[in-house]
Parts: C-alpha cells; sequence; structure tokens
C-alpha cells in the first residue's frame, strides 16, 4: 500500500510538472513513468499476501468481510482488502494466583463459593484454538480479541457456576477430577457455539481456607498413625502365630520320642555310646555296671 500511494502521488507530480511552463517540464515524463512503475509496483505488492504456517487470514473490503479464509502460503488478494492473521495453533491461557504466572499480571485466580459456602481458590490453565473456517464469523462476531471476550469469561463464569455443587474438600481431593470433567463439558459446548475447540483444561492447583487445610491434615495424621498400628498390631499376631506353631512342634516332637522310647531302646543306645568311648583315642577307665546300668568314666590324668 506504500508503494502504491508513493507511485500515485510521483506520478501526479509528473503530470503537473509536465503542464507547467517552467523549463523543467522535461522532467515531467520521468517522473510519470517512474510514478506508474512504482504504483505497479504497490499493486502487486498488495494484490500478494504470505500467510505463514500455523495461521490464516481474514479478508474484509470497507467492512464487508469475505467468508472465505486465506491459507497457508502466497494469496492473492485485492489491494484495497485488510488482511487480519488468526492463530490457528494451540493457545493457552492461564489464570492463576502466583504474580508471574498467569496471562494478566498479578493475582488472577479463580474464585468460587463451595457448597459448604467456603472460599476456595482454583489455578487454571485453558488449552484450545479456533476452527480455522470459523475464522470470519469470529472476526465478524467477536473480533480479533476473542481470547478476552470468550475465553477468560466463560471459563471463569462456568467454573463459579459449577463449583457450588461440591463441598471445599472434595474439589480438593476425591472429586477433584469429577469437578474437572464436569467445567470441561460445560465450556467445550460454550467455545463450539462460538467458533472455538476446547483441547484441555487443567486444574493447576486448589487452594483452600488455612482452617480447612489444617483440618484435612490433621485428620491424614490420625489416618497415617492408625495405619501404623494396625500394622504394628497384624505383624505381633503373626509372631504370636509363628511361636504357637513353634511351641506345637516342640510338643509333637517330644511326644513322639516319649511314645517310641522303650528299655530296649535305651539300652541298645546305651550300648552304642560305650563303644563310641571306648574307641576315642583319650585316655580314659570305664567301669561298667553303674547305677541304672550307666557307665562311669575316670580320666586316668
Amino acid at each position: 500500500m506504500f508503494f502504491l500511494t508513493l507511485g500515485i502521488l510521483i506520478a501526479i507530480s509528473g503530470f503537473v510538472i509536465s503542464k507547467s511552463s517552467l523549463n523543467i517540464f522535461r522532467y515531467g515524463s520521468i517522473l510519470k513513468v517512474s510514478g506508474i512503475a512504482i504504483a505497479v509496483l504497490g499493486i502487486l505488492s498488495a494484490s500478494i499476501r504470505q500467510i505463514d504456517a500455523g495461521t490464516i487470514g481474514v479478508q474484509s473490503l470497507f467492512g464487508k468481510v469475505d467468508p472465505q479464509v486465506l491459507e497457508n502460503g502466497l494469496n492473492f488478494v485485492n489491494p484495497l482488502s485488510q488482511v487480519t492473521i488468526f492463530d490457528t495453533k494451540t493457545q493457552n491461557y492461564t489464570m492463576s494466583l502466583k504474580t508471574t504466572e498467569g496471562e494478566i499480571q498479578g493475582d488472577d485466580a479463580i474464585r468460587v463459593l463451595s457448597a459448604d459456602g467456603l472460599e476456595v481458590v482454583i489455578d487454571l490453565t485453558v488449552l484450545y484454538k479456533i476452527m480455522p473456517d470459523k475464522a470470519p464469523a469470529i472476526y465478524k462476531g467477536i473480533g480479533p480479541d476473542y481470547k478476552d471476550k470468550i475465553v477468560r469469561p466463560i471459563t471463569r463464569t462456568r467454573i463459579r457456576d459449577n463449583a457450588v455443587y461440591y463441598d471445599a474438600v472434595a474439589l480438593y481431593s476425591k472429586r477433584r477430577d469429577e469437578f474437572q470433567s464436569r467445567i470441561y463439558q460445560t465450556i467445550d459446548k460454550d467455545f463450539k457455539s462460538r467458533g472455538l475447540i476446547l483441547e484441555q483444561l487443567l486444574i493447576r492447583n486448589i487452594n483452600l481456607p488455612e482452617s480447612v487445610k489444617k483440618t484435612i491434615e490433621s485428620k491424614i495424621n490420625a489416618e497415617q498413625d492408625a495405619q501404623k498400628m494396625e500394622f504394628v498390631l497384624q505383624k505381633e499376631k503373626q509372631e504370636a502365630e509363628r511361636k504357637r506353631v513353634e511351641a506345637r512342634g516342640i510338643s509333637d516332637y517330644q511326644t513322639i520320642i516319649a511314645l517310641s522310647l522303650t528299655d530296649r531302646q535305651l539300652q541298645y543306645e546305651s550300648i552304642k555310646a560305650q563303644k563310641e568311648l571306648a574307641a576315642s583315642p583319650n585316655a580314659k577307665i570305664i567301669v561298667l555296671g553303674g547305677k541304672g546300668n550307666v557307665p562311669l568314666i575316670l580320666n586316668d590324668h
């Protein structure tokens, strides 16, 4: 557009000079030719628009939006039309309690009231992208700033609408996944009606009031102590059972020995022991016929 304007101005100057009675009229033809050449160059440059990968272009001419989008690569357009670029890649919008993490500087977390009347602070990231064929409708009905007009307000509103069905502790623990799935479905429906695709909804953190946090921590500590005590009792029961089995085994062994030993068996074992003593290389004196036929063993040292 710059070259087109410049060329027209130069060409007009050439025509004016050529009509002048001054001695510089001979430069008029040069200016006219140069101006026309620059204008043609401007028209060509304004008629060719490059659309980069991951983006699309939307044309508008005097307020009228073209329903056809410009795809990636070089496109020939009306040199007078305005081309607005839309990003078709995955985008994210983060609302966080931390001042350096969110899309907006400062505390931008979502504060909601739970079913039990407690204030819960939620950090959230929305992953989304636009539907390429809906870009002209978005430009016409919403504008290029759809992030601030659609993504942010709808997300915050739907989270607040659904949080009232859950207690604060449930949001923080066992029903967190259910809550995330529920708000995903409602936000996805709203996004689609406006030409956006909700890819993923990430609840990054749920902050509870300090009093509730302390209650939860106390409950968790008590449950851990109970589990530890149950483990100790179970171990003691197992040890007691082991000792009972061991004692039963010893008792059974003694009963079997007592029933199986006879006088002949004892006499036979005594004779074996005497023979082993006699064969021993140590010097000794063995006197047979002691009390109960138990031999007396005397060392000769």
